[in-house]
């Protein structure tokens, strides 16, 4: 993994579900992260295609992407397949829920 995506996921690990106040990295919401030139492009899914904190959540991940100088723009692609599950968490984000 490169220095910048590593920065990309520290960067992202500061952006937390409201909801269950764990980081977006951890949860399984980011499905890809591509990055050329400075343009980042996160793919990316919420816990539900219903979530009232859809706004908050992007705008935390293209918040937190562009604090660093190495990122001159973010696009966030939001999409719903793979639908989010549960197994899609870090083993630290189960931990936090005491799943493991």
């Amino acid at each position: 993994m490169s220095a910048v995506k590593d920065k990309m996921i520290e960067q992202l690990k500061q952006v937390l579900d409201p909801e269950l106040s764990i980081n977006v990295y951890d949860l399984g919401l980011i499905y890809d992260i591509q990055e050329k030139n400075g343009k980042v492009m996160i793919t990316m899914t919420l816990t539900t295609p219903g979530c009232p904190l859809h706004d908050s959540i992007t705008s935390g991940v293209r918040h937190a992407l562009q604090k660093l100088d190495e990122v001159s723009e973010v696009d966030i692609n939001l999409v719903w397949e793979p639908a989010w599950n549960p197994s899609m968490m870090s083993p630290e984000a189960k931990a936090l829920l005491g799943w493991e």
